[in-house]
Parts: structure tokens; C-alpha cells; sequence
């Protein structure tokens, strides 16, 4: 027997629907006019036809020459070996090419995107590229894909703003069929838990420069995605619930059969669903907002990182889908939190994985209705087949029925018997304005912090504070400047190990910030994404030294306790912004901070 689906969702994805009905229709009428014209290459000249094919393999060229019915894949890869998490993707394009090709079909490179590794530059000022690296990352998928030869695309890449910016692009071509191909996680090293331990010691001036160095080096050991469960590990949970990729393929190590054995299915699978053959499936048609709902509550379910609370927004918005924070409001009241995972526990995607993992997870949430069975995926109609894990039986691929019982209740837990009764994430509101806070990993007892306000308009500032011992006492630091207009809203993560310190030695501590935390941002209570933010005149340009700010994330209010007449009769103070427009390429990217939307709205400059 189906199970209903619960009235909040169904409230919640019939809003999005009326909200986004203009714009969506907008979008699916540009599909079916890039459809209505068949294969593209098909209308290619000549002469472009001809660079479009000159340096293939002869088969595959007199296949595209002799406009055979046959499909071409595009494969866009985010492929470098920096990137622990992207490494393993150097060997994709062959072992695809020849899946693709032992279908029935041909593939070609269509081009590279750029990804940027978040872990790295972290603290600096390149980490001012990082949300904007999106955007570019949509816009060169859309360049490799706009040579018009390709029946569908291959989309491969891993971590933070890659996928995002993977998926915004593969919908400018939402007329093809595409399929998103991850790595997986690396194994597991030094526990993200010892790893946070020796950071803090590290702060303290307990432990040097070596002895943190070799804890990270122990943490981030290998190839694969890094195991805490931050913005790139949610990227492939979401993936996952959206059928964007093969069921089961989000966290298998690298570096095993079982992981050539999925990518190689990608690539067959990809050759069975354009428009040339039986099952076609568009990916614009296939996202409608019911996939986006079951992305939220995936993220909810999880504890996923608040990043996408931006990322869904930005994706949605290429879909012509409206989504706003009211919506992750909502649902996050019905959505349990099944998972624990770091910083939301102690385990990692390992352990995660090990317990039951994605199959587990989907079937817990359908059988409680909070999820959208009746949605299209890349496997087909519905989501009953990614309940199932991928299996090799004699090195033949096959899917079995996810564990019926978590095999560890410390990290997954059935419906039933949740960690929590709702996801975890809150909407703030009040006189400073729309922020989000991530709850799942603060203790309750830190919820509500009443606190005189410092004001900061750096990391740096803040560390120097610190270490001037200005910041002993209750108190709430507030980041401004730090938003998309202002320097492309870095994410803060380098301020979490201070502020811990300072919350672990009794005083009341929160962070109020127009910027990002990480998406693995932990124990302190963290009011981020502030809108609208201070670069854009929003209410923190009103806020002073010394201000008592209220954060009640139990009642989802965010405000400053100064009295109206005065607050009214403040002139704004607007940050200075001076010192970040130029210098690790941020010259290059004014364009993207005049126009960039904010954070509610997708952080995106795009449109």
C-alpha cells in the first residue's frame, strides 16, 4: 500500500508549483523548441559538422558523418589532481567512451570546467572565488555543450560549488538527457572528531604548526571526497534523491571495481535515454518542483550543510522553479533527522554508507511519505529503484534491496525512531533581517544567546581580537561585508575553532554573519546568509559595538534590542570594501559582485 504523502509537503510543493508556474513554463516552452529541432548537429554546416568530428576515432567519425540515428555523448568533466575528491576522475573519459560505445553509441570530450578545492583556500583571499566558481562552472558547461553535436552529456565532478554549477548548466541544455558521474569518498583516516581536537589545541597554543599539520594529513590521506559530511558529501545525497545519478553511486570508495563497474553503467545507461532511443528522459522535464522537495528534504533528513539553502535556490532557478527559505522552513518541522554524521555526530560517509546509506535512507523517507515516489529519474519512473544498492555478483553489476534495518543506529536510524523530530534547520527573523541556522549539531542549551555585539569586518580582525583577549566574555561576533556583493561570500569555517574555545570556556557565543559558514559548520550557534547583507545597505550597517543582539533559534527570531527611536534615527555604515577588489584574480570578477543576487535569492549573478 502507497503511502500518503504528508500534508506539509504537499502544502509546501503545491506553493512552489503556483509560485513558479510563469517562469517555469517559460523555461519547459525553451525545451521544447531546442527538441522540436532534433539531433542539433543534425543542422550543423558543413564545415562545422567537420571540426565537430575531425579528430575522432574513424568509426565513431563516419557514425557523425553519415548522420547516423545514433547518439553522441558529451562528457564535461571537473577533473584535476589537486582536488583529492576529483583525481579519480582522470580515468573516467576512457572507461565512459568505451561504455558508451559498447551501447551502441559514440562520446566525446566535450570540455573542461574549473573546480576549486574550498579545503584549500579556506581562510584566504582566494576563497572569495569560491561561491562565484559556481557560476562560472555553469557557464563553461554550457559552453562545452553549446557546439550543438552532443544527444546527451556526462557530467563528472564532486565537491562544493562543482555540482551545483554542473547541474545549472546541464539545465541551459534541459532538452538532453544527463547524468551526473561522482568518485566517492576517500577512506577513512584520522577521525574528523581527533581532527577537530588538535585544530582547537592548535588555537589554544597547546600544540604547533607540525603536530596540526600531521592530523590534517592523517584526516585528508588519499584520493576521494573528504569524509565529513560538508557541502561535497551533501552534493551526492542530493544527487542521489534527485535521480541525477546511478542508484547507489554517491559514496563508493574510489580506487575499486565496484566504482569503474557504476561509472561504466553511466555511460550505458546515458546512450538509453536520449531522444534516439526507447526511454527518453529530459533532464529540464525530468527536475520539476517535486525534485527539488525531495532535495530539501534529503538535506533536512541528513543534516546536509546550509550551503544549500543557496545551491537549491541557484539550481531551481535554472530549472524556472521558485524556491525560498519559507520552504526549508516548513518542511524541516516535519523532516526527522535520520543521520549522524560530522559535525552532526561522530561518524563519517563511511560509516554512513556502511549502515545502510542512501537505499536505507530514500525508502525510510517514502515509507514516512516525505518524499515524491512519482518522480521521473535517470533509472525511469519513480523513485522505488534507488532503495536499492549497487552489487557486484561474479564482477556483474547488479542492484539488491538496501539492509531493512540500519546496521548502525549510532549513525542512521530509521523513521521511526529518529535523532530528532525535525530537521535541524531554522529561518531567523527579525529587525536584522532573514538569516538561517543550522541546529542539528548545537546543543539546545546554546539556542538562545543574549549578548553584546563586536563587529568585525574580517576573519583576520577577529582572530586578532581573539588573541588580544578582547573577545573573554558573552558575546555575539558579528562578520560583516561578507556577502555576495561584498566579496562573493566566503565561507568563515577558519573562525569555528576560536569560537568554540570561547563557548567551551563558559562564555554565551554566537556568530552573526552576512557571509557562509562551511558546510560543516558545528556546535556554535551560527545566524548566516544574512539578508538583505550590509554591502547592499541591509540592517547591519545600523548595528554598533556594544549592541545587545537576542538569537532565539527555538523561536526563529534574530533581532537587536536597542530601542526603535533610536534605531530609526541611525545613519548606515557601510562596510569598507576596499581591500578586496583586486589580487588573487578578484580583479577579474567585478562584474559578478555588481550584480550578484542575494543569498536567498541564490547568490547568483547570473541573471
Amino acid at each position: 500500500m502507497t503511502t500518503p504523502l504528508h500534508p506539509i509537503l504537499l502544502t509546501v510543493t503545491e506553493r512552489i508549483r503556483a509560485r513558479s508556474a510563469e517562469s517555469r513554463a517559460a523555461y519547459l516552452a525553451r525545451l521544447d523548441q531546442a527538441r522540436a529541432r532534433g539531433p542539433r548537429r543534425g543542422h550543423q554546416a558543413c564545415a562545422n559538422l567537420a571540426h565537430g568530428f575531425a579528430a575522432m576515432p574513424e568509426a565513431d567519425k563516419l557514425i557523425l558523418r553519415e548522420m547516423k540515428p545514433i547518439p553522441n555523448i558529451g562528457i564535461v568533466s571537473a577533473y584535476n589532481d589537486m582536488l583529492s575528491a576529483h583525481q579519480p576522475l582522470a580515468d573516467y573519459p576512457a572507461w565512459l567512451k568505451a561504455a558508451v560505445r559498447e551501447a551502441g553509441a559514440v562520446a566525446q570530450f566535450a570540455g573542461g570546467v574549473p573546480a576549486m578545492c574550498d579545503g584549500v583556500t579556506q581562510g584566504t583571499p582566494s576563497m572569495e572565488l569560491s561561491l562565484f566558481s559556481r557560476d562560472v562552472i555553469a557557464q563553461a558547461t554550457a559552453i562545452a555543450l553549446s557546439h550543438n553535436m552532443f544527444d546527451g552529456a556526462l557530467l563528472l565532478g564532486v565537491c562544493d560549488k562543482i555540482v551545483p554549477g554542473l547541474v545549472m548548466g546541464g539545465l541551459s541544455f534541459g532538452h538532453l538527457p544527463v547524468i551526473l558521474v561522482p568518485a566517492g569518498p576517500m577512506t577513512s583516516g584520522l577521525s574528523n572528531t581527533d581532527k577537530a581536537k588538535v585544530r582547537q589545541l592548535y588555537v589554544e597554543g597547546k600544540v604547533d604548526r607540525a603536530t596540526l599539520l600531521e592530523a590534517e594529513a592523517k584526516a585528508y590521506h588519499g584520493p576521494g571526497t573528504c569524509t565529513f559530511y560538508g557541502t561535497a558529501n551533501s552534493n551526492q545525497m542530493l544527487m542521489e534523491v534527485m535521480g541525477l545519478h546511478l542508484p547507489g553511486t554517491a559514496f563508493v570508495n574510489p580506487g575499486t571495481p565496484l566504482r569503474e563497474a557504476l561509472t561504466r553503467a553511466a555511460g550505458g545507461r546515458i546512450a538509453a535515454i536520449t531522444a534516439l532511443g526507447q526511454e527518453p528522459v529530459a533532464m529540464g522535464r525530468m527536475l520539476t518542483e517535486r525534485s527539488f522537495v525531495n532535495a530539501i528534504v534529503g538535506l533536512l533528513a541528513t543534516g546536509g550543510s546550509t550551503n544549500h539553502t543557496i545551491h537549491l535556490v541557484a539550481m531551481a532557478a535554472c530549472a524556472g522553479i521558485r524556491l525560498d527559505w519559507d520552504d526549508f522552513q516548513e518542511l524541516s518541522a516535519i523532516v526527522p533527522l535520520l543521520a549522524r554524521i560530522y559535525p552532526n555526530g561522530q561518524a563519517d560517509v563511511n560509516h554512513f554508507h556502511a549502515a545502510g546509506g542512501m537505499g536505507f535512507l530514500i525508502r525510510e523517507l517514502l515509507g514516512a511519505g516525505l518524499l515524491h515516489a512519482d518522480v521521473q529519474t535517470v533509472m525511469g519512473a519513480g523513485l522505488a529503484a534507488y532503495t536499492r544498492e549497487p552489487w557486484l555478483e561474479d564482477g556483474r553489476l547488479i542492484w539488491r534491496e538496501a539492509p531493512q534495518a540500519s546496521l548502525d543506529e549510532a549513525v542512521l536510524r530509521p523513521a521511526s525512531r529518529p535523532f530528532s523530530a525535525d530537521g535541524g534547520l531554522r529561518l531567523l527573523t527579525g529587525r536584522l533581517g532573514r538569516a538561517v541556522i543550522k541546529v542539528s549539531a548545537v546543543p539546545e542549551e546554546r539556542w538562545l544567546v543574549e549578548a553584546p555585539a563586536r563587529i568585525f569586518e574580517s576573519q583576520a580582525a577577529v582572530e586578532a581580537a581573539f588573541k588580544a583577549g578582547e573577545l573573554e566574555r558573552d558575546v555575539v561576533v558579528v562578520v560583516r561585508g561578507q556577502g555576495p556583493r561584498a566579496n562573493g561570500m566566503p565561507e568563515l569555517h577558519k573562525l569555528t575553532p576560536t569560537l568554540a574555545l570561547l563557548q567551551d570556556r563558559g562564555f554565551q557565543v554566537a556568530l552573526v554573519t552576512d557571509g557562509r559558514m562551511s558546510g560543516a559548520s558545528g556546535k556554535v550557534p551560527a545566524a548566516i546568509h544574512l539578508s538583505p547583507e550590509a554591502a547592499a545597505g541591509g540592517p547591519l550597517t545600523k548595528l554598533r559595538d556594544g549592541d545587545v543582539l537576542r538569537l532565539d533559534a527555538r523561536a526563529g527570531v534574530l533581532d537587536a534590542l536597542v530601542p526603535e527611536a533610536e534605531w530609526a534615527a541611525r545613519e548606515a555604515v557601510l562596510p569598507d570594501l576596499s581591500g578586496n577588489e583586486a589580487g588573487d584574480g578578484r580583479e577579474l570578477f567585478g562584474l559578478f559582485r555588481r550584480h550578484a543576487r542575494g543569498a536567498e535569492e541564490g547568490g547568483t549573478a547570473l541573471w
